[in-house]
């Protein structure tokens, strides 16, 4: 409690502090109390490592659609030759058949390819209903 000595009959100049502590010791309490009820973090799925099986992998290998496109500008699709015509309507056969969730392809570049070819290739796997295309780069390819 506050108390002033002395002659003065009028007004305390000082305030008393003593309830608002009091508020906030109980306020820090009921925090301490709810905190630990609070959800920490969030579920997660951790990729788990591929079972020693080879079929599963042989599987996902088969699903893989690559388009790798050359120095000079030449097409591939998971090592067969296609001409940019034949890009567009090829991949609409190849993802017809899957899922919407499904539809992911890759592309790779030569190392000095004209960014302009990569451009145009991607161009025409978003027309071909490719939902998401991944960029394959060696480091990718080597696991890094």
């Amino acid at each position: 409690m506050a108390m002033e000595v002395g002659e003065s009959k009028g007004a305390m100049k000082d305030p008393n502090v003593v309830p608002l502590i009091d508020v906030l010791l109980v306020l820090i309490i009921i925090f301490m109390a709810i905190t630990p009820m609070i959800p920490q973090g969030l579920d997660a799925q951790v990729p788990q490592p591929a079972p020693p099986n080879q079929k599963q992998q042989q599987q996902l290998n088969e699903r893989t659609v690559v388009v790798q496109v050359a120095q000079d500008g030449s097409l591939k699709i998971n090592q067969t030759a296609v001409s940019w015509t034949e890009l567009g309507p090829r991949l609409l056969d190849i993802f017809k058949v899957r899922a919407p969730g499904d539809r992911v392809a890759f592309i790779k570049g030569a190392s000095n390819v004209q960014f302009a070819y990569v451009a145009k290739a991607i161009d025409i796997m978003h027309e071909s209903d490719v939902e998401k295309v991944g960029l394959l780069t060696k480091k990718v390819e080597e696991g890094q």
